[in-house]
């Protein structure tokens, strides 16, 4: 229990300590955000600060946290010091970061960002990663709260039925101005997911001794022994860093009124995230026991897992909260999933999204792309893992590029040396475990650990090799600037 409570400690610090360093070497200012510069009335609309708060929470988060801490927490508490350190240094900068470049490019999409700080190959890399990864999340976030909703319905409702019922309230989500349907209901869900990772813990630390949190180890207690390294990494996606929440930012950066509310939505948002991270962590290997049975629990899937963790720990109450949890919440990260994909697309083929025609000729082949997915997940036994799995990896790898991005913008606004290094490094780190995990994993190249390990490693050296190459080239243009004077 000690070893939670300093990592609720740690992230609090985090958000005060080095959200204050990151927010300063970005150095927001007076200018005019896309809300009040454009303000169009679709997606660029003025939202205060409280509520940009909570629905960039919902659309960051979801089950996100919940889910993949589950699966991380196979591995044994060892999890907590990602999830902790890699929100901080990592995915928390990586949100605030994205937020807002975006907000200073327009509410531009990170492919297009990835265009004009990384060159145009690596722009067309994104907008083809990106989309793919909306795709998926939009898909993990249809079938998880359908599976759910077919147990808990009669016979005639199942998967398939409540899986077209949330492809088409998708369909609403995705057209509508964001001030009519998601700024007015995902406050509301913001403040219930909150409240359902504060009923879980508060259940499970005064249960009178029930359930025991185990202190932190860097043991590993996968039953399948699989190495942490780099699968842990890559479970743990939404609760540590998330390439995907470089595609919900723009929205909110479009949203909000002042580029110094930032930190407490950007940085704000992810450190909650992760808090519900550390949660459902926590809950997952103390309410079984040990890893080996919380494994097995999820064999028959997340959402029944989480379901089985509520109804324990807080009855009836927390049946209500874990149907709230595993149903209204992703499905809210869905919706916007598939919007952001919207906003990308419309970007690649300049389709004005003020006219609903244009929004319509880019949403229904999306949906219908997520229906086709869905159906495989539902059809198979291990569809949801295996689409969990790709939707994991892709997340990574964009989070990689994303920080990249982020680190070139800061050394061409001169950012050098501890400011642009914030970045360069997760930028590193998570190009190691990027590449070793697809080089490696099942759904990958299947190569030898030790090959994927040495290949991993030499790309991330390579990269950050040029990086400080960039930063020398740097001091000999300032040097040869000082002599000329």
């Amino acid at each position: 229990m000690i070893s939670l409570l300093l990592s609720f400690g740690m992230l609090i610090i985090g958000y005060f300590a080095y959200g204050r360093v990151t927010e300063k070497i970005f150095a927001p200012d007076d200018r005019p955000t896309p809300a009040v510069a454009i303000n169009d009335g679709v997606d660029c609309v003025p939202m205060k600060t409280w509520k940009a708060f909570l629905v960039q929470l919902l659309n960051i988060a979801g089950t996100g946290p919940i889910f993949g801490a589950l699966m991380g927490a196979v591995f044994g508490p060892v999890v907590f010091l990602w999830i902790v350190f890699g929100s901080i240094l990592g995915g928390a900068v990586h949100d605030y970061m994205s937020g807002m470049i975006n907000s200073r490019h327009e509410g531009a999409s990170i492919a297009e960002l990835s265009g004009t700080y990384l060159g145009n190959f690596a722009k067309w890399v994104m907008r083809i990663f990106s989309v793919g990864l909306l795709v998926l999340c939009g898909t993990v976030f249809v079938t998880s709260p359908a599976g759910l909703l077919d147990k808990l319905t009669p016979t005639w409702m199942n998967g398939t039925f409540w899986a077209l019922v949330i492809l088409a309230y998708y369909l609403l989500a995705t057209l509508l101005p964001m001030d009519k349907l998601i700024g007015r209901l995902y406050p509301i869900f913001g403040v219930l997911l909150i409240v359902m990772a504060g009923a879980v813990i508060g259940g499970i630390l005064f249960s009178g001794g029930k359930y025991t949190i185990p202190e932190i180890s860097l043991q590993n207690l996968h039953p399948d022994g699989t190495p942490i390294w780099p699968y842990m990494f890559i479970t743990v996606a939404c609760g540590a860093v998330s390439g995907f929440h470089a595609t919900q930012s723009p929205m909110i950066a479009k949203c909000i009124k002042s580029e110094k509310e930032g930190r407490k939505i950007f940085y704000g948002a992810m450190i909650s995230e992760s808090v519900i991270a550390l949660v459902w962590a926590a809950a997952g290997v103390s309410f079984y026991g040990t890893t080996q049975l919380l494994n097995q629990a999820l064999a028959s899937g997340a959402s029944n897992v989480v379901y089985e963790i509520s109804t324990g720990v807080l009855g009836v109450v927390g049946g209500i909260l874990a149907v709230v949890g595993v149903v209204v919440c992703p499905i809210t990260s869905g919706d916007t999933a598939f919007r952001s994909a919207r906003l990308i697309l419309a970007e690649i083929f300049r389709l004005d999204q003020k006219n609903i025609k244009n929004r319509l000729i880019i949403t229904i082949p999306l949906l219908m792309l997520g229906g086709l997915l869905t159906w495989f997940a539902i059809v198979n036994d291990n569809g949801f893992q295996t689409i969990w799995r790709y939707f994991s990896w892709s997340n990574q790898t964009l989070a990689m590029i994303a920080l990249w991005v982020s680190t070139a913008y800061l050394l061409k606004n001169g950012k050098y040396r501890f400011g642009s290094l914030t970045n360069a490094l997760p930028a590193t780190f998570m190009t190691a475990v990027s590449l070793t995990y697809i080089l490696m994993a099942d759904e990958g190249f299947r190569l030898n650990q030790t090959v994927s390990y040495i290949v991993g490693a030499t790309a991330a050296t390579v990269l950050f090799a040029i990086y400080l190459f960039v930063l020398a080239r740097h001091d000999v243009e300032r040097a040869d600037t000082k002599e000329s004077m």
